[in-house]
């Protein structure tokens, strides 16, 4: 039998992964030249091939120019940018964005009169799924609209059609912090309903974007699992990275630690595989990864973000009642969020259930070491911690090794 051939990770495949088989609603208002837009026509080829489904909602000068669809036309018919596109895609590529008069093509003209109103109306609803029957791209005209009316009726649409994720491309992209000039990377929706109570917005200079922000929690509060908020330039960065460009919201409680199930652990493998290329996380055999998956814990942002994961180990170690936390690996954008402290006092909770005498955790990252230190771990030397620890273990390593350890 021929070997199977490896997989090759990257951000990118772990978001396509997530966005696959679903419907992603993207609400683009461009005022700048359409050339600006090829990026999007390239994200979105990408996930066509990745059998997902895309509405799009084009406003600003971008909609009244017929140029714009001639961007998006051409990286559409571009090369694939995606590396390993999946292999059952039904997407019929490449698409012809006609004029709207064109009853066969995927652009729809959208009168202003549904902006403005509550609720969307039937036909419109019945229109775009006529195009999606037998396309999986969506692109609609609102020449009518700036960024707050289009978030606005963005939100409508996916809530009426109940999308997976809203990206809201915005010019001024995500939401800043007043106090320290800095994006942020995430909001839930108790943060986004303080900032709408009077003056809150106002106080944390974010009163001109009040309009968005209200847009976007009712789109969470009407059932889309979360939404993007970023720039035009930053919009790969935000959908495809751990690093992000925007802010990103969800309603849920920001993280919430629970084990891991088997449908997690296929994005959990290629978190181990990054951590283990950036030296943060040491090579481990299939047996020892499989180990960590059985008896891990994931971070989980909202819905469907896994943040962080790691494992507790202590069958091995049962005879001297010691747990060892392994495989502790965050993800970029969501390190300043504590992921890594909940994950680790879960894992304190869960060596207080079994009776533990005491956790211990080993890394070479100087960095890591000093966050142990924070969650009351302190540095000992190795013959503090169990001798079965070092059976086999990589010399070179050991050598560079630090283990802290804290008792419960």
């Amino acid at each position: 039998m021929p070997s199977k051939r490896p997989v090759v990770f990257s951000e990118k495949e772990f978001y396509l992964d997530e966005f696959r088989g679903r419907t992603l609603l993207f609400a683009v208002h461009h005022d700048g030249p359409a050339e600006r837009l090829r990026p999007l026509g390239e994200i979105v080829r990408d996930l066509l091939l990745n059998d997902t489904r895309v509405l799009i909602l084009l406003g600003g000068g971008a909609a009244r120019a017929r140029a714009a669809l001639k961007v998006l036309e051409r990286s559409l018919a571009a090369e694939p940018v995606t590396s390993q596109p999946a292999e059952s895609s039904s997407c019929a590529l490449p698409f012809r964005l006609s004029p709207a008069d064109d009853s066969e093509t995927p652009v729809l003209a959208l009168p202003a009169e549904d902006c403005d109103t509550e609720a969307i109306r039937e036909e419109v609803l019945i229109r775009i799924w006529s195009i999606l029957r037998s396309t999986p791209l969506f692109v609609g005209i609102c020449d009518w609209s700036s960024p707050d009316r289009l978030a606005a009726f963005a939100q409508r649409i996916g809530v009426c059609l109940r999308v997976h994720k809203l990206v809201i491309v915005d010019p001024q992209g995500g939401v800043i912090d007043a106090g320290g000039g800095a994006t942020l990377s995430f909001m839930d929706e108790a943060v986004t309903e303080h900032l709408l109570q009077a003056g809150e917005a106002e106080w944390a200079g974010l009163g001109e974007r009040r309009s968005m922000l209200e847009a976007i929690r009712q789109g969470l509060i009407g059932g889309i699992n979360s939404v993007n908020l970023c720039s035009l330039e930053g919009l790969a960065r935000e959908l495809f990275t751990y690093e992000g460009s925007g802010t990103l919201f969800t309603l849920e409680d920001y993280c919430r630690v629970e084990r891991l199930a088997l449908d997690d652990f296929h994005q959990v493998e290629k978190l181990l595989e990054r951590g283990q290329r950036e030296g943060y996380l040491k090579a481990r055999t299939a047996d020892e990864i499989g180990r960590i998956l059985v008896s891990g814990y994931g971070a989980t942002i909202g819905r469907h973000h896994l943040a962080g994961i790691c494992s507790l180990q202590a069958e091995r170690y049962a005879h001297l009642r010691a747990g060892e936390i392994v495989g502790l690996y965050t993800i970029t954008r969501f390190k300043g969020e504590g992921v890594g402290v909940k994950l680790v006092d879960r894992i304190k909770a869960e060596g207080l259930r079994l009776g533990l005498a005491y956790l211990f955790a080993c890394t070479t990252q100087e960095r890591v070491g000093h966050f142990f230190e924070r969650q009351g771990f302190v540095r000992v030397s190795q013959a503090d911690v169990p001798a079965e620890k070092w059976v086999s273990y990589d010399d070179a390593r050991r050598k560079r090794i630090a283990v802290y350890r804290r008792d419960l």
